[in-house]
C-alpha cells in the first residue's frame, strides 16, 4: 500500500501478516506515520561504526547527621611533621556532578550500569509473579518484529553476531519474546494511543483495556523496550506527561522499562530525546541511546524522509550491512537488553 508505508493490513518480508483493525478516522494518522519500506541495502564502503566502551563514576558519598567526637590534645611526638602539610586542615572530597537531561547526545549508547531502584523495580515484578525470561516491546511499527529482532528467534541461519558472541546470552535468557507480535506495538502508535481501548487488539484485549495494559497482562514481562517518540512530533507538548504516564504504570506492575532515544529529530529541536533522557534520570531507568550509534552512518542511518531506517539483515560481522541503521537498531538492543539483564542474580549460568 503506497511505496514502502506500513500497511493497516500487511504481510511484511513475506514471513508473517499482522493484521490491525482500526477505525476509519485513524486512517489518516496511518498513512502519515508508518514505517518505510527496507529499500535496497547500503552498497558503499565505510569505516564500520564500533561502540565504545565507558568507565562508571561514583559520586562519593558523605556521611549524613555525624555527631562531633571530642578528642583529647594530642602528645608531643619527635615524629618531624611533613614540610607544607597543615595538620588541621582537611581536604574536601571532590563530587561528580550528575547527568543533565541536556546531556542526552553524549550519554552512553548501552546503559553502563543498574540503579538499585531498577532493581527493586525488576524484584518486586518478580515477586508479583512476573517472567524473569520475558521482555515487551512498545513502539510504533519499527517494533514489529519483522523489521525489529524477530530473527534471533527464528534461528541462527537469519542472523550473525560476528564478534558480539556475549550475545547468545541474552537471546537464550529471553527466547519466545523475539519474534513475538506485541500488543503494544502497531503503525501510528504514539505515547498516548497505547493507552487508548480504541486501539487495542479486540481480537486479544479485553473491553475497555488499552494496548499496554494489553501488553503485560498477556506476556506478563519482567523488562519493557520503551521505543516511542517519531509519531509524538505534532504534540510533542503533551509527550512528557504521557511517557510518565507509561513509565508509573509499568513500574506498578513491576516491569523494568528501558527508554530508547529515537532515530530521527522530526521535531527539530532534539527536545523528545531530551525529554526521554530526563525521564530516565528522574526515575532512574535504564537509557538506551540508540540516536547517538547512528550519528556516524551514512545519511545517519535514515532514509529520504529523515525518519525511517535504512535497511540490511542482522549479519554484525558484514561491514557493508553495518553502513545501514536496522542492523544497529537490533545489535544495540540485545546490548541493552544483555547490559540490564547482567545484573538479574540469574541471568547467567
Amino acid at each position: 500500500m503506497g511505496n514502502g508505508r506500513c500497511a493497516v493490513i500487511a504481510k511484511v518480508h513475506n514471513r508473517r501478516t499482522h493484521w490491525v483493525r482500526l477505525g476509519p478516522f485513524l486512517w489518516v494518522m496511518l498513512l502519515l506515520f508508518g514505517c518505510g519500506d527496507a529499500g535496497a541495502e547500503i552498497t558503499a564502503t565505510q569505516s564500520v561504526v564500533q561502540i565504545g566502551s565507558e568507565t562508571p563514576t561514583e559520586s562519593p558519598t558523605e556521611p549524613m547527621g555525624a555527631s562531633p567526637v571530642e578528642t583529647n590534645e594530642p602528645e608531643a611526638s619527635d615524629t618531624p611533621a611533613v614540610e607544607g602539610l597543615n595538620p588541621t586542615e582537611t581536604i574536601s572530597p571532590t563530587t561528580t556532578p550528575l547527568p543533565s537531561p541536556d546531556d542526552w547526545q553524549i550519554a552512553p549508547v548501552i546503559p553502563i550500569a543498574v540503579s538499585e531502584r531498577a532493581l527493586a523495580i525488576y524484584q518486586t515484578g518478580l515477586e508479583m509473579g512476573n517472567n524473569p525470561h520475558a521482555f515487551s516491546k512498545v513502539g510504533d511499527c519499527g517494533g514489529t518484529p519483522s523489521w525489529f529482532l524477530g530473527n534471533f528467534d527464528d534461528g541462527e541461519e537469519y542472523y550473525s553476531l560476528g564478534d558480539y558472541q556475549e550475545l547468545v546470552a541474552v537471546i537464550e535468557y529471553f527466547t519466545g519474546s523475539f519474534d513475538r507480535q506485541s500488543m503494544a506495538v502497531s503503525p501510528g502508535y504514539n505515547a498516548s494511543t497505547v493507552f487508548s481501548p480504541i486501539w487495542a487488539n479486540p481480537e486479544f484485549c479485553e473491553s475497555g483495556e488499552g494496548p499496554l495494559e494489553c501488553e503485560y497482562r498477556i506476556h506478563n514481562p519482567s523488562v519493557a523496550l520503551i521505543m516511542l517518540g517519531t509519531n509524538d512530533f505534532t504534540r510533542a507538548e503533551g509527550f512528557e506527561d504521557s511517557m510518565r504516564r507509561i513509565i508509573e504504570f509499568s513500574i506498578e506492575q513491576g516491569v523494568l522499562p528501558i527508554i530508547s532515544s529515537k532515530a530521527d529529530n522530526l521535531e527539530g529541536d532534539g527536545s523528545i530525546n531530551r525529554t526521554l533522557y530526563k525521564l530516565a534520570l528522574e526515575y532512574e531507568l535504564p537509557f538506551w541511546n540508540f540516536w547517538a550509534v547512528l550519528q556516524d552512518l551514512p545519511d545517519e542511518g535514515l532514509q529520504e524522509d529523515g525518519a525511517h531506517l535504512t535497511f540490511a539483515g542482522n549479519f554484525f560481522d558484514d561491514p557493508v550491512r553495518m553502513l545501514s541503521g536496522w542492523p544497529w537498531r537490533n545489535l544495540t538492543a540485545l546490548q541493552a537488553l544483555d547490559a540490564v539483564g547482567r545484573s538479574f542474580p540469574d541471568y547467567l549460568p
